[in-house]
């Protein structure tokens, strides 16, 4: 459906099951020309230790004419927008991407939330939200895409939420969607893939998307190259070997 997957985890998060080797696989067959790689930030308990993220230095950039991102999904840590992800691991990273997830930020209510959301997109340190719609943790949508839209930060759409977790997200993902279209902001698009074989799966996001009439020219997968123009909008320097995607 899009050529760019924005969300996936490898064996290196403990409950998930494929390694890089076999998303590069499924991303050849299915015709993902870029990806990112997006294990569990450290204080989950079976995430990698921050060295994990810090020696994606020495991964290739392109293999078999797919490009390969290197990034994290670090937790918001609380309602001042920290995150663990620290400078040393920024270094070696092109793509954050940051949410809530329970051990780390237990469920309080819709105005904590809203309030470490903000703090985080203000933070300078995040490109993408994880799963905004997520139940457990209400938000003030409209305030987050306002947000978000103004400091360049995408929110994501997450096709996970409504096949195997966050169960119940269709209304809040749907409200999302609406909320960032009449923001100007940005959508991101993350299968949120636990194994290689869901790489690139977005057919729950298309049905949100439709239903609002979200413009394509605000998703960062239609295109490598307009995926890429956001990150180095937002300061990532380009990457030679991403010139022919």
């Amino acid at each position: 459906m899009y050529p760019v997957d924005l969300h996936m985890h490898t064996v290196a998060s403990t409950h998930a099951y494929s390694t890089l080797h076999d998303y590069i696989a499924i991303a050849r067959q299915k015709g993902i020309a870029l990806f990112a790689i997006t294990d569990h930030g450290p204080e989950m308990a079976d995430a990698p230790h921050p060295w994990h993220f810090i020696n994606m230095r020495i991964w290739p950039r392109m293999v078999d004419g797919i490009g390969i991102l290197r990034g994290i999904e670090a937790n918001i840590r609380n309602t001042a927008g920290e995150i663990d992800c620290d400078e040393r691991m920024r270094g070696s990273l092109d793509l954050i991407i940051a949410g809530f997830h329970e051990p780390v930020f237990p469920p309080s209510d819709a105005a904590t939330h809203t309030a470490a959301m903000i703090a985080t997109l203000a933070s300078g340190q995040v490109h993408i939200i994880s799963h905004p719609g997520n139940p457990k943790y209400p938000i003030d949508i409209r305030a987050v895409a306002q947000a978000a839209a103004k400091h360049h930060v995408a929110l994501e759409i997450n096709n996970s939420s409504f096949t195997h977790s966050r169960k119940g997200s269709e209304q809040n993902c749907r409200a999302v969607a609406e909320a960032v279209r009449d923001a100007g902001g940005w959508i991101a698009l993350g299968s949120d893939s636990h194994t290689a074989f869901t790489l690139g799966d977005f057919g729950e996001c298309r049905k949100i998307l439709d239903a609002v009439g979200f413009p394509e020219e605000r998703i960062l997968n239609v295109t490598p190259r307009r995926l890429l123009d956001f990150l180095e909008f937002r300061g990532m320097a380009p990457i030679t070997e991403f010139a022919s995607l």
